[in-house]
């Protein structure tokens, strides 16, 4: 009786679920009608629920960040972690301002890489938009309080997107002479972020973390509910493909 009740909270009263259903109604009725755009109807519907499935979100993700595995004997002289979004005047323990679920996974894995290499933390990541805090600032007062010594933190500020976390993150490598990057970034965000830094002429070994979803592809009936989860994994890995293909332009 849980499951079920469950079930219909979340696949029929929560969006998308919601919405799915009204539009198979509408399609049912305008069938009955004979509307000439009952078949679109109907193709709109079956398009948006697969869409909002886990099935669909799940599988096209999970190929983005099977791209790359973290070593289990990872080498370097510099982590480059990559921001992933801050709230600008959310109160902190300290200051104020937030990093998102991504960049706060992303600053674990680079303070348990520092904690396991002891070598300097690049943090990259500026403001993007006046709404929004500027990251590097907010992660390096966390990685303050996490115990990382101020002399190991090295704040990048400028980047407001990946091709120029790429761009001003070399910079601080020259600057520094830096020769063996660890990059930290999400899983699904990595294919991309190699990308861009190797076309500044920057290698990184890769150290995926903040996954979306289970390596194995285990699969079980919930992931035939339409959640907004489901619609929210899709949109994030259609970003990243997108981005595959326009990274050689920019």
């Amino acid at each position: 009786m849980f499951y079920l009740i469950k079930f219909l909270y979340t696949a029929v009263i929560l969006p998308p679920g919601i919405f799915i259903l009204l539009l198979a109604a509408l399609s049912v009725w305008s069938w009955r009608k004979k509307q000439p755009v009952s078949k679109f109807l109907v193709f709109i519907t079956v398009i948006f629920y697969v869409c909002s499935t886990g099935i669909m979100s799940n599988s096209a993700i999970r190929f983005l960040e099977s791209q790359y595995v973290p070593s289990s004997e990872v080498t370097g002289d510099v982590i480059i972690m990559l921001g992933g979004g801050a709230t600008l005047d959310t109160p902190n323990i300290e200051g104020k301002g937030h990093l998102s679920g991504f960049a706060a996974n992303r600053l674990l894995t680079a303070a348990q890489l520092y904690y396991k290499l002891k070598i300097p933390i690049i943090v990259s990541g500026g403001r993007v938009f006046e709404t929004t805090g500027k990251e590097a600032e907010i992660a390096r007062a966390t990685l303050l309080q996490l115990g990382v010594p101020a002399d190991h933190i090295i704040i990048e500020d400028q980047s407001t997107n990946t091709t120029e976390n790429a761009r001003f993150s070399k910079e601080k490598i020259q600057q520094y002479h830096f020769e063996q990057p660890i990059l930290v970034t999400s899983a699904f965000h990595m294919p991309r972020a190699v990308k861009q830094f190797e076309k500044v002429g920057v290698t990184v070994q890769a150290f995926p973390t903040d996954y979306q979803t289970n390596v194995q592809g285990n699969w079980d009936f919930r992931q035939w509910w339409p959640t907004a989860d489901g619609l929210y994994n899709l949109s994030l890995a259609i970003k990243e493909y997108v981005g595959l293909i326009v990274v050689r332009w920019y």
